[in-house]
């Protein structure tokens, strides 16, 4: 399985809007929360093993985020056609298994991929309540079959600044995944 780095979108770019279909064919919007304190948009799937190795974990932080104030997002952008994995009803499926609170949406155009340049499954886009890009990176060091614990802690350690209205003074490394099935 060849991996793919994130792009690395310049900080301070602005969270481009999308108006996408969720799980139950309801449409969304960047809008979609009233006033959060920032905004989190991953690029996630249900097959790629490097989002599969976080899902519970995953599902678990972004709860917290969520509770926290922030605007949580979960966009697949696969091409379900080569990757029927990655179906809206296996969308749907992964949801519920998994208990996520954020809306996971299907990008079956994959603009929406494209205008935030997201390259790989899991992609992180972290934006400040005013929709400027702060954080783009990993979630933290583990990898399926590294031994490293999952911890969020890079991700975690993001939305907190985010929420506490601080500066991010830290490193940000790019994610690694599988790259966007692109059509």
């Amino acid at each position: 399985m060849a991996l793919t780095p994130s792009n690395m979108l310049p900080l301070g770019t602005l969270a481009p809007d999308f108006k996408l279909p969720d799980t139950d064919g309801n449409f969304v919007t960047l809008n979609h929360f009233p006033k959060p304190k920032g905004y989190l948009v991953m690029f996630i799937c249900n097959h790629c093993p490097y989002v599969v190795h976080l899902k519970k974990h995953l599902a678990q932080t972004t709860s917290e985020f969520i509770n926290q104030g922030i605007a949580v997002f979960g966009i697949n952008s696969n091409d379900v056609a080569n990757y029927p994995e990655d179906h809206p009803d296996k969308m749907k499926l992964d949801k519920n298994s998994f208990h996520y609170s954020f809306p996971y949406l299907f990008d079956e155009s994959q603009a929406v991929a494209k205008a935030y340049q997201a390259a790989c499954t899991p992609d992180f886009f972290l934006f400040d309540a005013n929709k400027k890009l702060v954080y783009r990176g990993q979630y933290d060091k583990s990898r399926p079959k590294n031994q490293e614990p999952i911890t969020g802690e890079d991700l975690k350690n993001a939305v907190r600044s985010v929420v506490e209205e601080k500066s991010l003074n830290i490193e940000q490394i790019p994610s690694i995944g599988c790259n966007i099935k692109w059509k």
